[in-house]
């Protein structure tokens, strides 16, 4: 068992899903495909980003309704769902019928905050009330309320023939225990805590002092352990990690090459806050399973955690993800004490 406070109990992965505007619908169906392989190699979760006017999956929960028919036991969640492009109510409406067609196997992740490019999409999102909009706590509550079957109406009972409820339907008992919070600051990670929801942790934390020093790895275990000091369950809370993560034990050299490329490409950014948001992002860890075991037992978030979601990268195709997501299973996993919920084949 590798030395980490915490053995490695949850094995997942993360994409964004490309697509082609020619063609969307193979890029939509190799998403498909990549969570079907993640379930045969023994994944505990597949995770799918959320892309308004992109090439990226722009309906995560359509997504994952689809494959909630094509697997049996992954996890499926989305990493996340900018609440601020959706009503709360009609969202609770969503992920509880996919919840049930999954079999309980749902885990929305959301955030907050102003839609990216707000000043340019407002007309078109919120044509009426663009400048009372809400992008605050308040709209992550409103979703904890209709998830967890709170009356949304003073109204239930019948009218002639149709039959009303209170609250949001269907209803689905598990999911709101199932809710995570995308947060990379303190604050975000704190109200996540007092909120009872679960934290995802990714690449990218707020780095809220000015003067330094910028560790990654550091202001990442600061979040998980403000969070968990906040939540009910204290130390037992769940705290999944997203670090973008390409072992190389399988790789061609051509893969090799233009992996490293990527992460080098990436690099000066994580050196130093970006932005306006002081934003900070962890470098990408491309190697050999080993070597990239041996970084992750030296990451001090990491051995705070027992559960993973693995970023993809972003610009990589499909033979890629197989070979990345095989070495995962086959070796990393393994490597640090995970053991697959399947046999691996």
């Amino acid at each position: 068992m590798p030395p980490t406070a915490r053995p490695l109990r949850k094995l997942g992965f993360l994409t964004i899903g490309l697509f082609d505007e020619a063609d969307p619908r193979r890029g939509h169906e190799s998403t498909l495909e990549i969570i079907e392989l993640g379930e045969r190699l023994g994944f505990d979760s597949a995770w799918v980003r959320h892309r308004h006017l992109q090439y990226g999956i722009s309906s995560p929960v359509a997504v994952l309704a689809a494959a909630s028919q094509r697997t049996r036991r992954i996890d499926l969640g989305t990493a996340v769902i900018p609440l601020g492009w959706e009503n709360p109510l009609r969202l609770a409406e969503d992920l509880a019928t996919v919840d049930l067609l999954s079999g309980g196997r749902l885990h929305p992740g959301v955030s907050v905050g102003p839609p990216m490019h707000y000043d340019r999409v407002q007309d078109a999102l919120y044509p009426d009330t663009a400048d009372v909009e809400d992008f605050g706590y308040g709209r992550v509550e409103r979703l904890l309320d209709c998830v967890r079957g709170e009356p949304v109406t003073d109204f239930a009972g019948t009218e002639g023939f149709e039959v009303f409820s209170d609250r949001v339907q269907p209803h689905s008992p598990g999911l709101s225990g199932r809710l995570w919070y995308g947060g990379g600051s303190l604050r975000s990670a704190r109200w996540a805590g007092e909120h009872g929801m679960n934290l995802l942790t990714s690449s990218v934390v707020r780095a809220d002092d000015p003067d330094g020093p910028w560790d990654f790895a550091e202001l990442q275990l600061g979040l998980i352990r403000a969070f968990r000091a906040a939540h009910p369950d204290g130390e037992a809370a769940r705290v999944s990690q997203g670090l973008v993560v390409i072992p190389t034990d399988s790789a061609t050299p051509e893969q090799r090459a233009r992996y490293a490329e990527y992460a080098a490409r990436r690099l000066p950014r994580t050196t130093a806050p970006q932005g306006p948001g002081r934003l900070l992002f962890a470098p990408d860890l491309v190697g050999s399973s080993e070597e990239i075991a041996e970084r992750l037992r030296a990451h001090a978030a990491f051995r705070e955690v027992d559960e993973v979601a693995f970023a993809l990268p972003f610009t990589f195709g499909h033979e890629d993800y197989v070979q990345i997501l095989t070495d995962m299973a086959a070796k990393l996993g393994p490597a640090l004490g995970w053991t697959p919920i399947l046999p691996y084949t």
